[in-house]
């Protein structure tokens, strides 16, 4: 369940019980950067090792997005992919490396993120995510995060987390700019802000386009910042907000959506 405050909108894990969690020794080291935010603190900190969330996609975004999520201690990870690594892939998707070309993203990204943080679960999700088989992932997990490459997964993905009540981060990239946004249940959604109509004309993927590489660093950062905030309650999440990135030009800009 959500809960709504003046800092933020914090997602509530049921079996809070988590309060048997101590910090000591080495557990204390490794979270002792948010261990020291007042934002955060041993009570945010319980809750994200008691949260659980998914990553669709494990490319530019999701490969970035997962690493930060494992290291800030988020209890279960679950991540969802086709593809396997291309050499082209390394010019941004810094998770691997050039001994994984080849191989299955979902098993490399699940390796990366074991070697992070052992202490937390990560679940592979290897195929095409198609509605029938997301709608009963999404079910077992608090956050979505959408990292995919194409509009139908992205109108899919949200949807579908609308469906299920889940909080969702969206990113996306594009040659020099970069969006992301944060859906919250009962808000506005995707589809409210895009029709389907608008992006079957206007998409161009970076394999035509191109990508400057650091471009999904910026993004892909963003997102998880706005999966620790949406957990622990920190700050203000981008719930009703479009943040849009120009690293052609190194400027934000915020759009309110009405």
């Amino acid at each position: 369940m959500m809960s709504s405050g003046k800092t933020g909108t914090r997602f509530l894990i049921e079996d809070m019980a988590s309060d048997n969690i101590t910090f000591t020794g080495d557990n204390r080291r490794r979270y002792s950067r948010n261990l020291l935010l007042p934002e955060i603190g041993e009570s945010g900190q319980r809750a994200l090792l008691n949260s659980s969330v998914l990553v669709v996609g494990t490319g530019a975004l999701g490969s970035i997005v997962s690493m930060y999520l494992a290291g800030s201690g988020i209890g279960r990870i679950g991540i969802c992919d086709f593809d396997t690594i291309d050499i082209s892939n390394l010019q941004r998707q810094l998770g691997f490396s050039t001994d994984d070309i080849g191989q299955c993203k979902v098993d490399v990204t699940a390796r990366r993120l074991a070697s992070i943080n052992p202490d937390i679960v990560v679940e592979k999700h290897e195929g095409l995510l198609r509605p029938d088989k997301a709608r009963e992932l999404f079910q077992h997990y608090d956050v979505i995060v959408e990292g995919s490459d194409n509009p139908t997964t992205k109108y899919m993905v949200t949807d579908i987390a609308a469906e299920k009540r889940k909080p969702c981060v969206l990113g996306g990239v594009s040659r020099f700019d970069g969006q992301v946004m944060t859906f919250l249940p009962g808000g506005k959604n995707y589809r409210d802000i895009f029709p389907d109509a608008i992006a079957e004309g206007g998409y161009t993927p970076c394999s035509l386009g191109g990508v400057l590489g650091p471009l999904p660093g910026i993004v892909s950062s963003i997102q998880a910042a706005e999966v620790i905030k949406i957990i622990t309650g920190a700050g203000t999440t981008l719930d009703g907000r479009m943040l849009l990135v120009d690293s052609l030009n190194m400027s934000f800009t915020e759009i309110k959506l009405r």
